[in-house]
């Protein structure tokens, strides 16, 4: 069976969106300015060898996730450090909504059933791994369902003070089991857990 890899970055105090909204607290917000070394570059594409479904809610597909990525597969065809955004285009995409009646997106399913249901039917179909990278408010839906098989946090070297988290269970919390971590120099720590 696939696993269903939630992937997202985080501040070191633990929150994935900042009560500020305009706090610039990533090395990389997906723009121009990528202060990742080589090597968090190199891992990071790695991660994409693994994978060949994307699960994406409505709203990061409708904030052009899929048509920034598409826009730098073409503009840097011939850096390795871009080969993830290739990854991205070539893979199967499934956006999980019921607001939407038809994909305007390339390889791209609108999937309108229950979470559970169409994420544990995406599990069992053949294939590699299935990432999604979303919001917070999808993320701590997925987490909150049980859904996650391992956490990919990309913990920037940054506290934000608050903000949102994906795990919300206060009774019993989320016990967690550390599969890695890895340091590097330019800040980033990226730990790797399964549900505990």
């Amino acid at each position: 069976m696939r696993k269903l890899i939630l992937q997202m970055q985080m501040s070191v105090d633990g929150y994935v969106s900042p009560a500020n909204g305009n706090l610039d607290w990533q090395l990389w917000g997906w723009g121009e300015r990528w202060a990742w070394d080589d090597r968090l570059k190199q891992d990071f594409n790695a991660v994409f060898e693994g994978i060949d479904t994307i699960l994406l809610s409505r709203l990061i597909a409708e904030e052009g996730y899929l048509d920034h990525w598409g826009r730098a597969a073409k503009n840097f065809p011939a850096n390795p450090h871009y080969a993830f955004a290739q990854k991205i285009v070539d893979a199967r995409k499934v956006v999980l909504t019921d607001k939407l009646s038809a994909s305007r997106w390339e390889r791209t399913v609108i999937a309108r059933g229950g979470m559970a249901e169409e994420v544990n039917a995406l599990k069992r179909q053949p294939g590699k791994d299935i990432i999604t990278i979303g919001g917070v408010g999808f993320a701590s839906a997925l987490v909150a369902a049980g859904l996650v098989d391992e956490f990919q946090f990309f913990v920037n070297p940054t506290a934000v003070g608050a903000g949102r988290s994906v795990f919300h269970d206060q009774r019993k919390g989320h016990k967690l089991r550390l599969l890695r971590s890895t340091g590097y120099e330019c800040g980033m720590v990226v730990n790797c857990y399964t549900p505990g």
